[in-house]
């Protein structure tokens, strides 16, 4: 019995031991990785000062104050060089990325990329410009390490194609940014880089999954950059920090080489795509961005992008418009604030001549629950939690882990316990342990049916309505750090439109007023249950945040979008 409890204590201890080096090693890893940033903005701190040794009389406000149509107008006619236009945003960038850790890393190429686009034959759409791209988004010599120890292992081999033609326009990619662990979360934290705080609050998140990059832009730091979008990640951080963001179509831009959860996007099909698009101050920079980056270059890289080059008429066309709206989507009450200024920029739309029709979208909590969750978690979440295998788990997402941890029968005995409120529970599907997963390949195949099934019905409705485009809210103002992984949920306003792959783009048009602070301690959601009471904590304290709306238009429409955009972001600044 001794030896036999000696061989259980002994067993036990190398247990403990195994664990506690398994932890120290993933502890060295991110230490190193936070080590290998930090070496990367002294470097680039030093070129930037010897920058303004040799160049003293830089009128750095000015610059940075230029908007980007402006901006590329001065850098194509020779009034500004791109090394001074480089410079001056590289040290905004050091500046905004002290006060918000939005930065993963700095592109010390750029400086490469300086001298090539000055040996180019023609100066691209984007000559010149600085540009912040995605963690996720592949440079070549990089890391894409989606917030996860598991990826800092191997770097990029190669540049993805969106990468390559942002080059071939004479952009000059020069910064990374952090982003949520996993990038399935609409904060922007992770173990290794840290939390991303919003610039106009920190206290507040700049959302996720593009959080670094709304944070950089909104802060100054970055004139365009690239985010990605597969539930809302660069609307969301748009409404947040203040930006116009478009979600295009996906395939409308490229993805190959782009990393999700260290594998190629282009290498996991699903129904719900993931897509790549343009941030910025204003929507013409967005135009500008799309219209450089549809080119032959694009189409020749990446055939499998359809050869649609940017519609400028469409864009540019002063006809009235058709617009569809709504101000909830029945699914998730979002705070007075948002709904508010959907009435507003409404009736802005139709005192400027356009038609508007009420809109109400079919069966969201259909589609939030049995077609947008279930395709993330049809297969009870496993897929997901093997990314954090040998991995710390941020704080933000602990309660999504540990609900998919949960025994399939334990999740068929909570679903058994939670039957009497299946009503509240359709209201606020609120926890991933509810979601029922595709147990056959004919089950997935039929969910693939069903997803394309509500597309078609979509589509029936908007053209019943004779609609060119519709005007909608958008989850905001900015949560309070640490609330959007409490609300997963809260997302249906922009989720809607990746199920239904449709182009959407996000327009700031107001600031939260006192007045609306005062709205909200009445606010009560459907039930005054504890998610919407939630939701109330998440959003208050936001006087002089920004409040955005959402536009949208049919696939492949991305023009039109931005058209409704242009005239919403107009009517908004001369109000």
């Amino acid at each position: 019995p001794s030896a036999a409890l000696a061989l259980l204590c002994g067993s036990a201890a190398a247990v403990v031991v195994w664990k506690w080096l398994g932890k120290r090693q993933i502890q060295k890893k991110m230490e190193e990785a936070r080590r290998t940033r930090d070496e990367g903005v002294k470097k680039m701190a030093k070129a930037v000062q010897q920058f303004r040794e040799q160049v003293s009389s830089v009128q750095k406000d000015a610059i940075l104050s230029l908007p980007l149509l402006e901006l590329t107008g001065r850098l194509q006619e020779g009034s500004l060089s791109p090394k001074t236009v480089l410079y001056t945003y590289l040290e905004k960038a050091l500046e905004v990325t002290q006060q918000t850790n939005c930065l993963r890393h700095f592109i010390p190429e750029c400086e490469e990329q300086l001298q090539e686009i000055q040996r180019q034959r023609e100066k691209g759409l984007l000559y010149g410009i600085p540009v912040s791209i995605k963690d996720h988004i592949g440079h070549k010599g990089h890391l894409s390490t989606c917030g996860l120890v598991q990826c800092l292992g191997t770097l990029v081999q190669e540049d993805s194609v969106l990468v390559k033609v942002l080059k071939r326009q004479g952009a000059i990619p020069f910064a990374m940014t952090n982003v949520p662990q996993s990038l399935f979360n609409y904060d922007c934290s992770n173990p290794i880089f840290g939390q991303t705080l919003n610039p106009f609050n920190h206290q507040k998140s700049p959302g996720g999954s593009s959080g670094g990059e709304g944070a950089l832009i909104a802060g100054g730091g970055s004139i365009l950059g690239i985010g990605s979008d597969i539930g809302g990640s660069i609307r969301l951080p748009s409404s947040f920090c203040g930006l116009c963001g478009l979600k295009p179509t996906a395939e409308r831009l490229s993805v190959w080489h782009t990393h999700l959860l260290n594998v190629d996007v282009c290498s996991c099909p699903t129904p719900v795509p993931c897509t790549v698009g343009p941030m910025a101050r204003d929507v013409d920079s967005l135009a500008l961005c799309m219209k450089a980056l549809l080119c032959q270059d694009m189409f020749q890289l990446d055939p499998t992008v359809p050869p649609i080059p940017f519609d400028e008429e469409v864009y540019s066309s002063s006809a009235p418009l058709r617009v569809g709206y709504y101000d909830t989507d029945g699914y998730f009450p979002l705070p007075p604030c948002m709904r508010r200024v959907v009435w507003e920029t409404r009736g802005a739309l139709q005192a400027a001549g356009h038609q508007l029709v009420p809109f109400s979208p079919p069966r969201i909590h259909y589609v939030m629950t049995e077609l947008f969750l279930k395709t993330f978690f049809a297969d009870g979440g496993r897929a997901w939690l093997d990314v954090f295998t040998g991995d710390t788990v941020d704080p933000s997402l602990k309660s999504q882990v540990n609900c998919c941890k949960i025994p399939s029968l334990g999740k068929k005995l909570l679903a058994l316990i939670l039957k009497p409120l299946q009503f509240l529970l359709l209201l606020k599907l609120k926890n991933v342990a509810t979601i029922s997963t595709c147990r056959s390949v004919k089950e997935m195949w039929n969910h693939h049916h069903q997803i394309e099934a509500y597309r078609t019905e979509f589509i029936a409705r908007w053209r019943e309505l004779q609609l060119d485009v519709v005007l909608c809210p958008v989850l905001g103002p900015a949560f309070t750090t640490g609330y959007p992984g409490k609300l997963l949920t809260a997302i249906s306003s922009t989720m809607l439109y990746n199920v239904l792959n449709f182009p959407a783009g996000v327009v700031p048009v107001s600031m939260v007023t006192e007045a609306d602070e005062e709205e909200l301690k009445l606010y009560r959601g459907w039930c005054d249950d504890p998610w919407d009471r939630t939701l109330k904590q998440a959003v208050a304290g936001a006087v002089g945040l920004p409040v955005a709306v959402q536009c949208v238009a049919l696939p492949w429409r991305e023009e039109l979008c931005l058209r409704l955009m242009k005239e919403v972001e107009t009517l908004s600044r001369e109000k």
